[in-house]
C-alpha cells in the first residue's frame, strides 16, 4: 500500500522520509514509479512524498505507480 501526497515542484521524489533512489536501488523499480508522471508528461512539476509498506520492494513501486496515477486524476481530471 503506498500514500502519495502530491505537491507543485521541481520533481523531486522521496520514498518513507528517504532518497527516492536509495528507496528503489534499481532502474526498473524507479521507471515503474516514474510511469505515469512521465505518461501526463508531469515529470518535472511535482515534488512527490511517497509513504510506501508492505509486499516487496517491487510490490511498493507498482502501489506507488497506482497512488500516483489517482493523485494525478485528482488534481486534473483531464490528465484520465
Amino acid at each position: 500500500m503506498a500514500r502519495v501526497i502530491l505537491r507543485p515542484g521541481k520533481g523531486d521524489i522521496t520514498v518513507n522520509h528517504r532518497a527516492f533512489e536509495n528507496y528503489f536501488p534499481t532502474e526498473g523499480t524507479r521507471a515503474v514509479v516514474r510511469q505515469a508522471l512521465a505518461a501526463t508528461e508531469t515529470t518535472d512539476k511535482f515534488d512527490l512524498l511517497i509513504l510506501a509498506h508492505g509486499g516487496g520492494v517491487a510490490g511498493q513501486a507498482g502501489a506507488a505507480r497506482l497512488g500516483i496515477s489517482r493523485a494525478l486524476v485528482e488534481f486534473n481530471a483531464e490528465l484520465r
